[in-house]
């Protein structure tokens, strides 16, 4: 059962056609058709919801809902975004970065932007998991959790990598294999936009960042996304600013994954459902 508090092309059609390719089925119910908080419990939704389904995958706001769901579906529950993290796109974007290098151990990855956002708070920890080296490039007032640094630290240490936290937006990338941006503004901070572009616009990923990461011309470099990207004139927000976290040419470069780290999202999600109810 997909239980979405927040909209999704990637996770909500992954899941999906994950499901299905392995001969099941998926229920989709959105915002309007859960009552958290308001005509009934978390934990008694989990409760109902446990007893007619498999599994459950929760997109929403608060970390606090997925986990008090898991801990009272009865059924495993999967994290497919909170305010606080996104493992199932982490899955993803390891396997991309395995598919093209052949390994994990040692790279080194930069994540450019907001360094306390949802996905870079997983990629801390997930990089710090398998060994890469990351550094979070990051304006200081959008520099991580001191609790979420600690954590990826401890991962770090036990796995013989690093994780570091850079301010300045051309050294931080020197040596990186991976170039990693997210939107400059998550779900429910649009009232921030304004704010986030000025703090923000050094950190744009383009070309010359690219360059400076040294291994751009021995194809030791890729750029990632986790989509959407603002990276061209065509949507309503850049219609007038045009390119915001990474420029046109970046994106469409053939070193760039985006589309490849899109796909995989279905083959990992497909993987963690398989590995929990087998």
């Amino acid at each position: 059962c997909l239980v979405f508090q927040k909209s999704s092309t990637r996770t909500r059609c992954a899941t999906v056609i994950a499901v299905r390719d392995e001969g099941g089925s998926a229920e989709y119910l959105g915002q309007q058709d859960i009552h958290f908080g308001k005509k009934e419990s978390v934990a008694d939704s989990a409760r109902v919801l446990g007893r007619m389904f498999d599994g459950i995958l929760f997109r929403g706001f608060k970390q606090s809902v997925v986990e008090e769901l898991a801990r009272h579906a009865g059924v495993p529950v999967w994290n497919g975004l909170t305010d606080e993290w996104h493992p199932t796109q982490i899955l993803a974007d390891l396997q991309t970065v395995k598919e093209h290098f052949g390994r994990l151990q040692g790279l080194s990855l930069a994540f450019v932007g907001d360094g306390r956002n949802n996905v870079c708070n997983s990629l801390m920890v997930g990089c710090a998991m398998t060994g890469i080296n990351m550094v979070n490039v990051c304006p200081p007032q959008l520099a991580p959790q001191p609790e979420v640094l600690a954590l990826a630290l401890r991962h770090a240490r036990r796995n013989r990598c690093s994780v570091s936290v850079c301010h300045d937006p051309q050294r931080g990338v020197q040596g990186a294999n991976v170039v990693y941006t997210d939107v400059w503004v998550s779900m429910g901070e649009e009232s921030l936009f304004q704010q986030r572009l000025e703090l923000l616009k050094p950190y744009q990923v383009d070309m010359q960042m690219m360059k400076n990461t040294g291994n751009l011309d021995n194809d030791q470099a890729i750029f990632l996304h986790c989509l959407p990207a603002y990276h061209d004139h065509n949507t309503e927000t850049t219609q007038a600013c045009g390119a915001l976290e990474v420029s046109d040419q970046v994106f469409e470069a053939p070193f760039s994954k985006v589309f490849e780290e899109a796909e995989n999202r279905m083959h990992t999600i497909k993987a963690m459902i398989l590995a929990s109810l087998a």
